[in-house]
């Protein structure tokens, strides 16, 4: 194709993702020409974006702190202010650490940590078999294992106590709020990664319940939640005995639970 022709074409479907409400039309123009073989799949891909499905469901990948993860269809989406607590996540881990991510969608943040501090023992799990299908992909290269079942209950028992890390971008939209989220996210990702409740921490509860006997002597647990959530979210974790700090970055409006096991 010529450069006129791209050019052409580029503007063409850019028209077409503005029309649909897509904020960044040019940018995801460019991404979707790229990663086409053929102008019918390039055509294919356009008309599902227009649809409402998510860019990287689309393009079956995800960006994420600098590494593409894949995505597939019926899987969360990692979020840029996720990045916040995958940051956070690899200040503390140490070389050979146990790394536990739970609600792990397509596992990118333990994967990240994996990728970034050596020898670290990655586990994943979720509920949800298209998330574990995912993740299994995601940690393929690195050693990890993705575990399928509700929070704990598919660990084995074996890391009882060993845990040194423990991560978890949870739901803690509460329920009524569901409805006044983007439609790429409400119709297109599962709800059980998107509800967390009443009040958006029922998933929160249950992992700092539970949290303790899993974590090692001075491990931590860290729980992504909203800044308006952040009492709450840590309050839960001091009534287990866990002691918290909240860590906060104004740039991605990112807000992170980190609670802290006893040494002994």
């Amino acid at each position: 194709m010529s450069v006129e022709g791209e050019s052409r074409l580029l503007t063409d479907i850019s028209t077409e993702l503005r029309a649909a409400g897509c904020v960044f039309a040019e940018d995801e123009a460019e991404l979707l020409l790229l990663a086409a073989g053929t102008r019918a799949e390039l055509t294919d891909m356009t008309r599902r974006r227009v649809a409402g499905l998510p860019l990287e469901v689309v393009l079956g990948w995800a960006e994420f702190r600098g590494t593409r993860f894949v995505v597939e269809p019926g899987v969360f989406v990692p979020r840029r202010r996720s990045e916040f607590l995958a940051e956070q996540a690899i200040s503390l881990a140490r070389p050979g650490a146990v790394v536990v991510e739970l609600c792990c969608g397509s596992a990118a943040l333990v994967a990240t940590v994996a990728r970034a501090v050596e020898g670290i023992e990655p586990h994943a799990c979720d509920i949800d078999p298209n998330c574990v299908r995912c993740a299994r992909r995601n940690l393929a290269e690195l050693g990890g294992t993705v575990h399928q079942g509700d929070l704990y209950e598919p660990l084995p028992g074996e890391l009882r106590g060993r845990v040194e890390l423990l991560l978890a971008n949870a739901p803690y939209v509460p329920t009524d709020e569901i409805a006044s989220m983007p439609p790429e996210a409400r119709e297109h990702e599962p709800a059980v990664a998107l509800d967390g409740g009443a009040d958006g921490l029922d998933v929160h509860r249950a992992i700092a319940a539970e949290a303790p006997k899993w974590l090692a002597p001075g491990g931590r647990l860290l729980l992504e939640t909203s800044g308006r959530q952040a009492e709450r979210s840590a309050a839960g974790c001091v009534e287990h005995g866990l002691d918290v700090r909240v860590v906060r970055c104004e740039e991605t409006d990112a807000t992170v639970v980190v609670a802290t096991a006893p040494e002994s």
